[in-house]
């Protein structure tokens, strides 16, 4: 297997946000904390090493790349104070502007732009709403026609739609 290192992809990367990984020594703090990489082979020092040494396309291509929950436990336990969740967020820009998403994530894109929620607002959630004594819908996009109308204009003035196709 060819590995392709892109010299173009350190300036890409700090653009975005990215330019902090080149900071990282290494350590393993991030990887030995991550809840993600108790449960999967998500390894967060993987990453940022691939990052440091330009492999932007092993990055944009990897299943990895979606594995982080952005909990910031890495961050608050890096030593050297890497912002590793937003390198992380950065190489998920990069990917997404290439036409790259794990399916989870674009699923929730879709459902975002449809509706301003993340997570559909099911009948049996409804019903567990108003046992609690709320809403049914609760009064966010959903139960605000104006307040959809303007995310949605927010949306797609950031061609959000383009990402959001399922």
């Amino acid at each position: 297997m060819e590995v392709k290192m892109d010299p173009e992809f350190e300036k890409q990367l700090a653009a975005l946000g990215g330019a902090d990984a080149k900071l990282c020594f290494q350590c393993g703090t991030c990887t030995a904390g991550c809840p993600s990489g108790r449960r999967t082979s998500y390894r967060v020092r993987k990453l940022v090493r691939m990052a440091q040494l330009d492999m932007k396309e092993e990055i944009i291509n990897s299943e990895d790349l979606w594995m982080c929950s952005t909990c910031y436990t890495c961050v608050e336990r890096c030593p050297r104070r890497v912002p590793i969740v937003d390198v992380i967020v950065a190489l998920r820009n990069m990917a997404v502007a290439e036409g790259h998403m794990y399916a989870a994530h674009k699923k929730t894109a879709a459902n975002f732009y449809k509706t301003g929620h993340t997570v559909p607002i099911n009948d049996d959630v409804k019903k567990t709403r108003a046992k609690l004594g709320l809403p049914k819908v609760p009064p966010t996009c959903l139960a605000n026609e104006k307040a959809y109308a303007d995310l949605k204009a927010v949306l797609d003035a950031a061609r959000f739609e383009a990402i959001a196709k399922e």
